[in-house]
Parts: structure tokens; C-alpha cells; sequence
């Protein structure tokens, strides 16, 4: 049976949530108090804007799904916060058994939303957030994707075609950007052993999961348009650190 997981009143209790059960979902206006901790959302409507811009998955589309997408690699070491070359992301088929083993070469995020201030607040308080549940990690190689999942009448879209799974990393944040004509996206959280620990909707902007890999599956239920006339798309952010 879903079980509903109440947003946290603030970053502390979020903690000691996700440390108890491996995840935890937190509201917007929550959210944006703690982002805001790191730095200003007031570039905000312009990185929002950026996912008007992704590029195509192409490894998707040989499977006959689409999405959008685009790329990049961070590193986070002695409190500071650098970007990397651009590279591809791999997963083993371990974790990924429908795109697994394979280099994947993506778009790259674009400078200025590599830059921006709002991405700064998200990665910052990512690496604070998840620091405190690891401190004696000292660097986080921190992967950041743009996802733009697009649903149409004759197609619903798959935010996780690969089911529920997990990233082959620590942790994972989900941050919603835009949702626009579309119903369900539901996230699920499962244990290990398949049991369904936990549901959520991402409605709002900077509606938020944070998740602990290494314990906890995780998978979003497919996008329908409401109206099937007009266009219908799920912007997320995700965020994943793996200790380096």
C-alpha cells in the first residue's frame, strides 16, 4: 500500500528522517528556505527557462522512448565547489539494465546554468544536506542532469523507463522544476527487498526527494497530458554524489 511521507519543517529534521528511512520528501516552500541558506534563486526564471533547451537523448531513443536531456560533472572538495570537462555518464547494468555498461556523451548543461546562482544554491546545500550524513567524506564527485520527460496522447512519458532502480551512487536529489499538463508522476521508494516504502507527488517547483542509494530503490510512475491537444512535459533536476 502507498504510504504518503510528510515534507520536513527544515534541513535538520530532514536528516534524521532520510538517516531513519533512506529518504525524504520536502515542499517547496521548505526547500527554498534551505536553498536560499546558500545562495539567491533570483536568477531562478532563466535556469527554469534552460530546460526549454535540452537536447535529445539519443541512447533513448533507440529503445523507441524519448526524453531530453542535458549533462555535466562537479566536483566538491575542501568546501569548494568546481565543474569538471565534460565526460560521459556511465552506469553498469547492475543499476541500469536497460542502458547499462555503456558510455553515454549527452549535451552539455550550458555555462551560464553552470554558472547560474540558483545552481550553486542546489548543489550547496546538496553537499551540506548529504554531508551531514557522511562527514568524514571530504570530496563528492557530483553528477548533475537536466531531464525533460515529454507525454503525448498516443505516448505516456517514462521519467525512470528503467523501472524502479537505483543510481550506483550515495545520494540522490530530485528537484522539480515545471510540471505543465501532466497527470500522475508519482515517485516510489521501495526497500531493498521490493516492499513499497513510500509515495510522493513533485507538483510544485522546487518540490524535493532526497534519497540515500545505497538503501533504498526508487521509480516515478509515467506522464499522461490532461489535455491531450496541448503540449505536456516534467522538468527535474537531479542531482547524485558519489564519494571520491
Amino acid at each position: 500500500m502507498s504510504v504518503d511521507v510528510p515534507g520536513s519543517a527544515d534541513a535538520s529534521q530532514c536528516v534524521d528522517v532520510v538517516r531513519e528511512a533512506g529518504f525524504c520528501f520536502v515542499h517547496a516552500e521548505t526547500m527554498r528556505l534551505e536553498l536560499e541558506r546558500f545562495a539567491t534563486l533570483a536568477d531562478w526564471a532563466m535556469f527554469a527557462a534552460s530546460w526549454d533547451a535540452l537536447g535529445p537523448d539519443p541512447y533513448l531513443e533507440r529503445t523507441g522512448r524519448a526524453r531530453r536531456r542535458r549533462h555535466g560533472v562537479f566536483r566538491w572538495a575542501g568546501g569548494v565547489l568546481t565543474r569538471e570537462p565534460h565526460q560521459p555518464h556511465f552506469q553498469s547494468l547492475a543499476y541500469n539494465s536497460l542502458q547499462g555498461d555503456v558510455d553515454r556523451w549527452f549535451e552539455p548543461i550550458l555555462p551560464e546554468v553552470g554558472e547560474s546562482a540558483s545552481l550553486r544554491a542546489v548543489l550547496g546545500f546538496t553537499c551540506d544536506f548529504f554531508g551531514a550524513l557522511a562527514p568524514q567524506v571530504t570530496q563528492w564527485r557530483i553528477e548533475v542532469h537536466q531531464f525533460r520527460i515529454e507525454a503525448r496522447s498516443d505516448a505516456a512519458g517514462e521519467p525512470t523507463p528503467e523501472g524502479v532502480h537505483r543510481d550506483g551512487v550515495d545520494y540522490v536529489l530530485v528537484l522539480m522544476v515545471d510540471r505543465a499538463n501532466i497527470a500522475s508522476g508519482t515517485t516510489r521508494i521501495h526497500s531493498a527487498d521490493g516492499r513499497l516504502l513510500g509515495s510522493f507527488t513533485l507538483r510544485d517547483p522546487l518540490d524535493a526527494a532526497l534519497v540515500d542509494d545505497t538503501r533504498v530503490l526508487h521509480g516515478v510512475t509515467p506522464v499522461t497530458p490532461v489535455d491531450a491537444a496541448m503540449a505536456a512535459h516534467r522538468d527535474v533536476l537531479v542531482v547524485t554524489l558519489k564519494r571520491d
